[in-house]
């Protein structure tokens, strides 16, 4: 068991880097090293900290199972600015290996998203379809008629694309990498087009 007296800093550490992700109690309780009650002591001390502090711009929520890190509303107008300046990078590494997947293989569902990234999708798909880059398309067909998610034309607009032909061409055994969830290629490929727009 790791010995420290700054759980809290490292708890907010990793929560700063599970970013749209966030952590379960089981990951908080496995990197640290602790039992399900002390990890609960040491979230719930942090989470104080947070709201008794009117100076901090960030707080802690548990949504799905998950506690991660968010902005606080009272600051939605200068975070609004700062989205709509020019030029500014706004997507977590979640948000944007979601949205290379949507991107070359649209439609598709979220479980179908799940299964390339190899972890859950919900947060980074409400991202972006909160910033209007990606939006629901239709329906699968079978059991269930999931949602297909697809890009939109503000996704075209932030890369520069007149088009979704204009992204560049994957590898042809890009389809194996996906079935073995090794899509570093693939999320390579995408980050590179995105800063020869930039």
């Amino acid at each position: 068991m790791l010995n420290s007296s700054n759980w809290k800093g490292i708890l907010e550490s990793l929560l700063f880097a599970a970013g749209d992700e966030g952590l379960s109690l089981k990951q908080v309780c496995s990197v640290l090293e602790i039992g399900e009650r002390e990890a609960m002591e040491v979230i719930e001390e942090l989470k104080v900290d947070y709201e008794e502090d009117s100076n901090r711009g960030i707080y802690m929520i548990e949504i799905a199972d998950t506690f991660q890190l968010v902005t606080k509303k009272s600051n939605a107008d200068y975070l609004k600015k700062l989205v709509e300046s020019p030029n500014v990078s706004f997507l977590s590494q979640a948000a944007l290996e979601t949205l290379a997947i949507v991107a070359y293989k649209q439609p598709i569902t979220r479980m179908e998203i799940e299964q390339i990234r190899g972890v859950k999708t919900e947060r980074p798909i409400q991202t972006l379809t909160s910033k209007g880059l990606v939006k629901e398309v239709g329906r699968a067909e079978g059991t269930g008629r999931a949602y297909l998610f697809g890009t939109t034309k503000e996704f075209l607009d932030y890369f520069g694309l007149k088009g979704i032909d204009e992204l560049p061409p994957l590898p042809e055994n890009i389809e194996e990498e996906f079935m073995q969830d090794e899509a570093d290629l693939f999320f390579e490929k995408f980050q590179e087009t995105i800063e020869s727009k930039e």
